[in-house]
């Protein structure tokens, strides 16, 4: 079972090692697991049941003079104002679940129902599952980061109306203004879970129990939350992805801040890459016995 892209010299006539597990095949698998469904099911029913949560308690928490207003107490300003709450209190913990699902499972699964030998013997190259598994992965993260907020602007205008999305701060941002800041909202969410994807996808080459990989990169994601939680450990929190995790605030202030989004941003992406490496040079030279 090579490892490499490269044809052999004895390879069957039209074998292209490049082709084989196209992506649209992959996507096509992923799709109608089950657990894909439920996934977009929990992501969707948020919005309905903040919504419904309003108005049982008969509107947004009033702000307190002394703090000033959050994001949950502008909730129902407007469609825009309900879908960046629906993210702050999804950011942090649910949005990490699909991410981690998604990644996780992806080689793990392959492995537990005993198919990934015989993927690697049609022959598909290790290198090559790995990309096709990994980029349906990403993918399907990044359609779960959008499909949350949209059903959430969806539903956040038919309850509360289409308007400026008012900000914490004090003043607005035009409701078309705000839509952009909010795709540069969701952009960001997604850069800062690439190091759970990180983990998952490694975790998912390393064990036969899908399982296993889904919750340990949720869990490790949780060890680094409670890490950044402890104020002594000063700044050297800085190179910890939770520690950024929210910094895409920024982006609805009334003149938008960079800086925060960029170190955070910078701090995922070599945790991530580190990690998919990991996971690549790992596999190629993993004895595949399931």
């Amino acid at each position: 079972m090579s490892a490499t892209l490269t044809k052999p010299a004895d390879a069957a006539p039209g074998y292209r090692p490049g082709r084989t597990l196209p992506l649209r095949v992959e996507a096509m698998r992923q799709l109608k697991r089950r657990r894909t469904l439920v996934m977009a099911a929990v992501l969707g029913a948020l919005p309905l049941i903040l919504v419904a949560a309003f108005a049982i308690a008969g509107g947004a928490p009033d702000a307190n003079p002394n703090r000033g207003a959050t994001l949950m107490q502008v909730a129902t300003d407007s469609g825009a104002n309900f879908a960046a709450t629906c993210l702050f209190v999804s950011a942090g913990f649910l949005l990490v679940v699909p991410v981690a699902l998604f990644c996780g499972d992806t080689v793990a699964s392959e492995a537990s129902w005993s198919s990934l030998r015989y993927l690697l013997a049609a022959p598909v190259p290790r290198s090559r599952l790995l990309w096709s598994k990994l980029a349906v992965a990403l993918g399907f993260s990044a359609a779960a980061m959008v499909l949350m907020p949209l059903i959430a602007l969806v539903v956040g205008t038919a309850a509360y109306g289409w308007g400026p999305l008012q900000l914490p701060t004090g003043g607005g941002l035009p409701a078309g203004e705000s839509v952009v800041r909010l795709l540069i909202v969701v952009g960001y969410v997604f850069v800062s879970q690439l190091v759970t994807a990180g983990l998952a996808f490694w975790l998912s080459t390393k064990t036969d129990a899908p399982l296993g990989a889904v919750g340990g990169a949720v869990g490790l994601t949780i060890v680094g939350n409670v890490l950044d939680a402890v104020t002594a450990l000063g700044d050297m929190r800085n190179v910890l992805p939770a520690h950024w995790q929210f910094a895409w605030i920024d982006a609805l202030q009334p003149k938008m801040e960079w800086g925060g989004m960029i170190q955070g941003a910078s701090v995922s992406l070599t945790y991530a890459l580190i990690l998919f490496a990991l996971a690549f040079r790992g596999f190629a030279r993993k004895d595949i016995v399931s």
